[in-house]
C-alpha cells in the first residue's frame, strides 16, 4: 500500500514548513501571516526543493476561504459599528475609492485592462483585521475610542470586499472578459446578481434565522461534542454551498452570513471555540496555498513596481485615513492610530487577488505585486506601530497613559489589596459573583468583547486582553494585589501566567483550575498555591450530596464515632 500520496504531502510539508516560520515570525515580532505566506513560497513551484501539488491547494484554499468568511461573519458585531457609524462608514468608503483610483491609475499605465487595473485597486485598499486586532490588543487600545473607530472602520471594508466578491463574477460574466459590451448589459449583469443576493438574504433571514440556531440547540442539547463541532462546521459549509448551488452568489457570501445567523445564538461562543481548531488549520492552508503562487523573482525583476505599490499600501491609505478623521476634527492621535491600522493589507486582498486571477481578469504580474506588497507592508507594520508608540511619549507623556487607562475601565491608581480574576466564562462568571457578594474587590481579565461587556454591567473592574500579555497582566496592578485566580481551562497558557503574576508580585497567592493531575503538577510547577482538580471537586460535593439523601444519612450517622463527652 503506498504511503505517499500528494494531499497527505502537501498537508504534512505546508503544516510543517509553516509552523516554522510562524514561529520564527512570532519570535521576530512580525504577524504569523508573513510566516505562512514564505511556507507557501518555499513549496510552491517558483522556488527549488519540495513542490506541492498546484492542483489541490487552490481547493483547499477555497476551504479556507469558506472557514474564514464563517468567522467573520461569527465575529461581526453591528454594535460596534454603530457606535463609530458616523466616522467609520463615510471614511472607510472614502478611502476605498480613494486607494483603488490610484491602484487602478496604477494599473491602467501598465497597460492593463480596466477592470483588472480596478481589482488591483481594490485589492490595495483593505486593511487584514488580524493584524490590526493584534496591533491594538498589545496596546490595549480595542476599548478606546480610538480603536473602536480602527476596528469599525474595518468592519466596513470587510463588508465592501463581501460586496465586490459577489459582484466581480457577474461584471467579469458581463464583460466577457474584457469584450466591449453596453453599459446596458453590465447594469442588467448587476441588477440580476443582487437580486439573487436579495433572495439568498431574505430566505436566510426568514428561514436560516429560525432553523440554525434551533438546529444547533438540539445538538448541544445531545451532549456529544463531536456532533456539536461537525454541525457547526456543516452548517458554515452547507450554507456556503447551498448559497452557491441554489442562489449562485458566492461561498464566501454564505459562509458570512452562516457566521452572522449564528453569532445571534445563545451558544455563539462555543460554537466559535469548537470550529476555532479547524478554522484556524485551513487558515494556514489559506495563507500556504496564495504563498505556493506567487513568484519571488518579482522583488528582483520589479523592484520599483513592488517599491510603488508598498507604497499605495503603506503611504496612499495612511494618509487618506489621517485626513479623514482630522476632517472629523478627531485628535491627532485617533488620526495616528487609524492611519498606522490602514497601512497594511492581508487576508480579503488576496481571497480578491485570487478571485480576480481565476477570472482571468487580473493578470499574473498584479497578483505578484499584491502579495509582494502585502508581505512587506505587514512587516513594516509593527515599526509604524513602535513609531507611533514612540512619537505619543514624547507628545503626551502624562495624558495619554491617563486616556487609556480610563477608557479601558482599568483599575483605579488607587486600589490595592484586590483579588484578579482571569477568564469571565461559566466558572470565572459564577466566581466574580460569589466574591463580589462578600464585598472582595475584584479585577476582571477577559479578551472576549461580549464577556468584557457582561461583566463591566454587572459592575465589575475589567480590563480587555489576553492576560498572556505582559502589558494587560500589568494593567490589572498586579504588584498591589493579594490574590490572583485563573479561572481560564487552559492549563498551559495559565502556567505562564501565573508565572509572570510571581516574577511581578511574589507574595501575590495565585489559585488556579486544572482538569488533571498532570496539569496540576504544571500549574504548581509554575508557582501556583494551589490548584483545583474540577473534576475531584464535583465528585466530592456530589458524594456530600448522596450522603446527605434519606437513604443514606441514618447509616453515615450511625457509623460516626461518638463524641468525646458522651463516652
Amino acid at each position: 500500500m503506498p504511503h505517499h500520496t500528494s494531499l497527505i504531502a502537501l498537508l504534512c510539508v505546508g503544516f510543517v514548513v509553516a509552523f516554522a516560520l510562524g514561529m520564527l515570525a512570532q519570535r521576530l515580532r512580525l504577524s504569523p501571516l508573513v510566516g505562512y505566506l514564505l511556507a507557501g513560497v518555499i513549496v510552491g513551484p517558483f522556488t527549488p526543493g519540495f513542490v506541492a501539488d498546484q492542483t489541490l491547494a487552490p481547493q483547499l484554499a477555497e476551504v479556507g476561504v469558506i472557514l474564514l468568511m464563517f468567522g467573520v461573519g461569527l465575529h461581526f458585531s453591528l454594535r460596534d459599528l454603530l457606535d463609530v457609524k458616523n466616522i467609520a462608514v463615510p471614511g472607510a468608503l472614502l478611502q476605498i475609492a480613494f486607494v483603488t483610483s490610484i491602484g487602478a491609475g496604477f494599473g491602467l499605465l501598465l497597460g492593463w485592462a480596466p477592470i483588472g487595473a480596478v481589482v488591483f485597486g481594490l485589492a490595495l485598499s483593505v486593511a487584514s483585521t488580524v493584524v490590526v486586532m493584534r496591533a491594538l490588543e498589545e496596546r490595549r487600545l480595542l476599548d478606546t475610542r480610538r480603536g473602536r473607530i480602527a476596528i469599525g472602520w474595518l468592519v466596513v471594508e470587510d463588508l465592501a470586499m463581501v460586496l465586490a466578491l459577489v459582484l466581480l463574477p457577474a461584471i467579469t460574466a458581463a464583460l466577457g472578459a474584457g469584450e466591449h459590451v453596453g453599459a446596458a448589459g453590465v447594469l442588467g449583469a448587476l441588477a440580476w446578481t443582487l437580486l439573487k443576493v436579495a433572495a439568498f438574504v431574505a430566505f436566510m433571514l426568514v428561514v436560516g434565522r429560525r432553523v440554525i440556531p434551533r438546529l444547533l440547540e438540539h445538538v448541544a442539547g445531545l451532549g456529544s461534542r463531536e456532533l456539536f463541532t461537525l454541525c457547526v462546521l456543516a452548517i458554515a459549509l452547507g450554507v456556503a454551498f447551498g448559497a452557491a448551488a441554489l442562489f449562485d452568489v458566492s461561498f464566501a457570501l454564505g459562509a458570512f452570513f452562516a457566521g452572522m445567523l449564528l453569532n445571534e445564538s445563545e451558544l455563539s461562543h462555543k460554537a466559535a471555540a469548537d470550529s476555532l481548531p479547524m478554522r484556524d488549520a485551513f487558515a494556514v492552508l489559506f495563507f500556504v496555498s496564495v504563498g505556493m503562487l506567487f513568484n519571488p523573482s518579482i522583488l528582483v525583476d520589479q523592484p520599483l513596481l513592488v517599491a510603488a505599490t508598498v507604497a499605495v499600501i503603506v503611504f496612499g491609505n495612511a494618509t487618506i485615513g489621517f485626513a479623514v478623521v482630522r476632517l472629523f476634527r478627531l485628535p491627532t492621535l485617533t488620526g495616528l492610530t487609524v492611519s498606522a491600522s490602514l497601512s497594511q493589507i492581508g487576508e480579503f486582498s488576496f481571497i480578491l487577488a485570487g478571485l480576480g486571477l481565476s477570472q482571468k481578469v487580473l493578470p499574473q504580474q498584479g497578483h505578484d505585486l499584491i502579495l509582494a506588497g502585502a508581505l512587506l507592508s505587514i512587516i513594516a507594520n509593527p515599526l509604524l506601530f513602535a513609531w507611533l508608540d514612540r512619537w505619543q511619549k514624547r507628545q503626551q507623556p502624562g495624558a495619554a497613559v491617563t486616556q487609556v487607562l480610563a477608557e479601558n475601565s482599568e483599575v483605579p491608581e488607587h486600589m490595592g489589596g484586590h483579588a484578579i480574576v482571569v477568564g469571565y466564562g461559566r466558572v470565572g462568571r459564577e466566581l466574580s459573583r460569589l466574591l463580589q457578594d462578600r464585598g472582595v474587590p475584584l479585577v476582571l481579565v477577559e479578551s472576549d468583547p461580549d464577556r468584557v461587556e457582561q461583566a463591566r454591567k454587572a459592575g465589575l473592574v475589567t480590563v480587555r486582553g489576553n492576560a498572556a500579555s505582559e502589558a494587560i497582566l500589568e494593567a490589572t496592578r498586579p504588584d498591589t494585589a493579594q490574590l490572583a485566580i485563573l479561572a481560564i481551562p487552559q492549563a498551559l497558557e495559565a502556567g505562564e501566567i501565573i508565572a509572570r503574576f510571581k516574577s511581578i508580585n511574589p507574595a501575590i497567592s495565585v489559585l488556579a483550575r486544572a482538569h488533571s493531575e498532570a496539569e496540576v503538577k504544571h500549574l504548581l510547577d509554575h508557582g501556583a498555591d494551589a490548584a483545583v482538580l474540577a473534576e475531584r471537586e464535583l465528585a466530592y460535593s456530589l458524594a456530600d450530596m448522596v450522603m446527605a439523601m434519606p437513604p443514606y444519612r441514618p447509616a453515615r450517622v450511625e457509623a460516626m464515632p461518638a463524641p468525646a463527652s458522651s463516652r
